[in-house]
């Protein structure tokens, strides 16, 4: 692979600064890690109670914070030095671990699995605003979107091989030797960021503090939403990514119904779940060359890409199709959030950057859960097939709505920031 000559806004191009490839590398063994732990814990839990309402409480226990404090950890993320709440972050999920596989080991009592799992992904909140505000100040601005492709690659990847590399540590142990794994890739994470020299940056991992920044965290939060709500286009993109997000929630219940729709039974659930992976892998790779083009007709095409195969969802009954058209929605998905992920790196002040990304990436996470409460209603209501038409039809309508929204200075993915203290590219 030659990096010096990729082109930019590319994940090649992204992979040339040393300093981002450390960044990267913390958060990807994390991942593995993450998902190689949830496997686990919903099989401890289980095992141990028996109940699909225990393990459904366990798996809320991981969720919840996330929505609940990601507010909190944006406001730290733009207070305090980025590496040393990172390298915190990741030792205190790394003692939470140690914990899980006493209670997993030593037969402690079930309730504190979720507990712990709560208090893990709580100790996560400042964790992604924070590798979110870090990336511009480690590429230069024209490769910002692959940075942000080869991000959500990492956790593309981190979905299929944690799960993975936990079932075979189930099959060949128990769920305390997966913890106690999952607590060990912290440690590997910390010492990813303890790497990171910032030859490009002075210190990439201090916020800027700004003179009339207000005190008390409500007043940090509700800056954070002004931010958000004083740039149309990364509000626009922020609602875009949480209607994808409520589609990927839905899907965790309709694609089980298409499965059976089309023949490929119950393991066939899994293939479609491959394939929005597949799909979504990708769409990092097409980020860089659509991140030239103006931003709204790609956001509204990206988010066509992912509406307008759900409809087709519902009438089609060939296995290989259904495959195809959820891999096609992985693929819009994805480019939704690389693109979100890139306007707001460009276009929030660096001072606010913390507090709004706090914001929008809960809101995302909300929307998985939104998605997978709706869905067993629409499908009781409409059936499976009125069920696709409805979720995939208002994906569809924000992309309309994309389209004929009015114009605001942005004009494409690949300007410079737009405000004056912006960060600049080097």
């Amino acid at each position: 692979m030659n990096l010096t000559n990729a082109p930019s806004g590319t994940i090649r191009s992204a992979l040339r600064y040393p300093d981002f490839r450390r960044l990267l590398s913390a958060l990807a063994v994390s991942q593995i890690g993450d998902w190689l732990y949830n496997l686990a814990l919903v099989v401890l839990v289980y095992d141990r109670t028996h109940s699909a309402l225990w393990a459904g409480v366990t798996t809320a226990a991981r969720v919840v914070p996330v929505v609940v404090l990601g507010p909190l950890g944006g406001v730290l993320a733009d207070r305090f030095d980025r590496r040393r709440i990172m390298i915190m972050c990741d030792l205190a999920r790394m003692g939470l671990m140690v914990l899980l596989a006493a209670v997993a080991a030593f037969q402690l009592p079930i309730v504190l699995a979720p507990v712990i799992a709560a208090a893990a992904t709580a100790a996560a909140a400042p964790y992604i605003p924070c590798v979110a505000a870090v990336t511009p100040h480690v590429v230069e601005d024209a490769d910002l979107p692959g940075a942000n492709a080869a991000r959500s690659a990492v956790t593309g990847a981190g979905i299929v091989l944690g799960p993975a590399l936990g079932g075979v540590l189930l099959l060949l142990g128990s769920p305390a030797s997966a913890f106690a794994l999952n607590a060990l890739t912290f440690g590997l994470s910390a010492l990813a960021v303890l790497a990171i020299r910032a030859d490009g940056d002075p210190n990439p991992f201090r916020p800027r503090r700004a003179a009339d920044r207000p005190a008390g965290l409500l007043r940090e939060v509700a800056q954070g939403a002004a931010a958000l709500r004083a740039h149309r286009a990364a509000l626009r993109l922020v609602g875009a990514d949480a209607m994808c997000s409520v589609l990927y929630g839905a899907q965790t219940v309709l694609l089980l119904l298409v499965s059976r729709q089309v023949g490929l039974g119950a393991q066939g659930y899994g293939y479609l779940f491959a394939a929005i992976g597949a799909g979504g892998l990708l769409g990092t790779a097409l980020a860089g060359r659509v991140s030239r083009l103006p931003s709204r007709p790609v956001l509204a095409a990206a988010l066509a890409l992912a509406g307008a195969p759900t409809l087709l969802l519902a009438v089609v009954r060939w296995p290989a199709a259904a495959i195809v058209l959820t891999g096609l929605t992985g693929m819009g998905a994805l480019l939704v959030e690389i693109l979100t992920d890139t306007t707001l790196q460009r276009e929030l002040d660096e001072d606010v950057f913390g507090r709004a990304y706090g914001i929008a990436f809960p809101a995302a996470i909300a929307g998985i859960v939104v998605g997978s409460v709706i869905a067993p209603g629409l499908a009781a209501l409409l059936g499976a097939p009125g069920a696709l038409i409805a979720v995939g039809g208002t994906v569809l309508g924000y992309a309309l709505l994309v389209i004929r929204g009015a114009d605001d200075p942005t004009v494409g993915l690949a300007s410079q920031p737009a405000m004056a203290d912006a960060v600049p590219a080097r």
